[in-house]
């Protein structure tokens, strides 16, 4: 497959995982005024453990569980089921648009830790749109103001556990099978929230809210396998600006499951994010080139 189709094939299934997440996120929202948290985090991990491990383990054989780092791999597990938890503890609360853009400072988080804990050197551009991020940020949670709550604060949660999670994955993708990565992922989450599942287990008042639970499950799946064969076809510099694209999603999903619309200033904070994120991206992307065309290694850190 040529360059071209292949990145263009690449993004269009960067866009179709972004509206999975954002239908997760939106289901997620809709589940939790009626299911526990912990009962809905679990069925999630379930079903994409167990939806994993059929597909692909009579194509794989037992060869897919063998990794080179079992201890990082449990580490990348605990790590995204925290920020999968706060994830569901700040949709419970807080608009899914909102939760939406304040996830996806993420990527600014990561230049921020790439400069001061590993010593990379981080350019005064994008030490800007680092600034320019979490000024968006502070706009959507507005500290002090009359809508404020100490649950706004849930998302922050989310993005410093999802920013290691992302540090561990870019390390272990150097070495490790995608797939691979995502089974042990799923394993380890179901395998934590199954310690407190019987405290938490109770009977559900409808039927319909097990297929929206089922769906819930089928969209983080469907998802973080799209977002795979995605990253098989195009560099993550080519893809990343087009993860933005989940905001949108997520203001339609808002907008048709709750009739919420984000007042102005939560709009100005989620463009400044999507901007300064998207800038962060292109910038990535332009140096990626640069480095290729003359053949020059960036240093590991």
């Amino acid at each position: 497959m040529s360059r071209a189709p292949s990145a263009l094939a690449g993004i269009a299934l960067v866009i179709a995982a972004v509206a999975c997440f954002a239908m997760l996120d939106t289901t997620t929202k809709f589940v939790s005024a009626s299911v526990p948290i912990l009962m809905a985090l679990w069925f999630r991990y379930f079903f994409q453990a167990v939806a994993t491990t059929a597909a692909m383990l009579p194509v794989r054989g037992l060869s897919i569980l063998r990794t080179a780092h079992p201890k990082f791999q449990c580490l990348r597990g605990l790590l995204l089921m925290m920020s999968s938890l706060f994830a569901f503890l700040s949709l419970k609360y807080m608009p899914v648009a909102e939760f939406t853009a304040i996830g996806a400072i993420v990527p600014l988080v990561i230049t921020l830790v790439a400069a001061t804990a590993l010593g990379e050197k981080v350019s005064a551009l994008r030490w800007s749109l680092v600034v320019g991020g979490f000024v968006g940020t502070l706009i959507i949670i507005r500290p002090g103001g009359e809508n404020f709550t100490w649950t706004l604060l849930l998302p922050l949660g989310m993005v410093v556990t999802n920013t290691g999670f992302q540090v561990l994955t870019s390390r272990l993708a150097r070495t490790e099978d995608p797939i691979t990565m995502h089974l042990y992922t799923g394993w380890v989450g179901t395998l934590l929230v199954s310690t407190v599942l019987p405290f938490v287990w109770t009977s559900l008042s409808s039927w319909s809210l097990w297929g929206w639970l089922v769906l819930m499950g089928a969209a983080a799946t469907v998802g973080h396998f799209l977002l795979i064969l995605a990253y098989m076809r195009a560099p993550a510099a080519t893809l990343t600006p087009y993860l933005y694209a989940q905001i949108a999603f997520a203001m339609i999903g808002g907008w048709i499951a709750f009739s919420h619309v984000p007042d102005r200033w939560s709009l100005v904070g989620m463009v400044m994010i999507a901007i300064c994120g998207a800038a962060g991206a292109w910038l990535t992307a332009r140096e990626s080139r640069v480095l290729n065309q003359f053949n020059v290694q960036p240093a590991e850190s």
